[in-house]
């Protein structure tokens, strides 16, 4: 049975100007669809979250957040346990951010302010010295790097069952020609598809969808060769390579900072 998350905050009444939401989400827990009177930037640690919002899907891993204006309707839903932080951000702080949904990356410096928070429990950042470091991490959040979606999904008739095939078959190996063969197409529509409606290429796509697949295998205490073979690949240096594209470190080091509990040897 799913977990129905309701909100911390009363929407006519925020607490200040910035303020934030620490949570553990447990396993299939889904947030109903709802809006704030304020934007809200949703990180998590050690997991994927999924998001949808005007009509379109977001998956995030930890290294992105999820950015939601103010009044946009969104829900969501959990998978597996993860830890979860909503900053909080009035509309008048908030003008210079995108007023659509995104994906903003995660610097290290938010990232450590977001977990000094969560270990004191600051809800409101109340002396001084929080308030500055809100001040901080809020210039931190208006130079993230802009991203539209991680792995963008499409209702197109020919991307739909290529996509819906890989989003439950992460490590199917069905080439773009096996693909436009099956679906009386030819290869090269089916790669213009890609790009035009999910702005990348088939490639690109399947190895997102690929990464975002080994963080469940490093979470279930997959050594990382083992991860690799999984995958499709013959040895784990392309896994790594990879990785550390869309994480910025290894699989072990990502292994060691989300679930230093499943650590295994590579």
């Amino acid at each position: 049975m799913n977990k129905i998350y309701q909100p911390l905050f009363d929407n006519d009444n925020p607490p200040c100007d910035i303020f934030f939401g620490h949570e553990v989400f447990l396993p299939n827990t889904t947030t109903p669809n709802h809006s704030h009177p304020w934007g809200q930037l949703q990180v998590i640690n050690g997991g994927i979250l999924e998001l949808k919002a005007e009509d379109k899907r977001f998956l995030s891993p930890s290294q992105y957040a999820v950015w939601v204006p103010a009044g946009v309707r969104h829900e969501s839903y959990i998978r597996r346990s993860l830890n979860y932080c909503s900053m909080n951000i009035i509309d008048e702080l908030a003008k210079p951010l995108p007023d659509y949904t995104c994906l903003l990356e995660v610097s290290p410096i938010m990232e450590a302010i977001i977990n000094d928070f969560k270990a004191r429990c600051i809800s409101v950042p109340d002396t001084e010295q929080d308030k500055r470091l809100a001040k901080v991490l809020l210039d931190q959040v208006y130079q993230a790097k802009e991203h539209e979606q991680f792995l963008p999904s499409s209702n197109d008739k020919l991307l739909q069952p290529i996509l819906h095939t890989l989003e439950h078959q992460p490590t199917n190996e069905k080439s773009l020609k096996e693909w436009a063969d099956e679906l009386h197409t030819t290869e090269r529509t089916l790669a213009r598809h890609c790009q035009d409606k999910l702005g990348m290429s088939f490639t690109e796509w399947r190895q997102r969808r690929k990464f975002l697949y080994s963080l469940h295998l490093l979470r279930k205490g997959l050594s990382v060769k083992e991860i690799a073979l999984t995958l499709g690949y013959h040895q784990a240096s392309p896994f790594i390579s990879l990785f550390k594209r869309h994480a910025a470190c290894t699989p072990e080091q990502y292994r060691q900072r989300f679930y230093p509990r499943t650590e295994q040897p590579q």
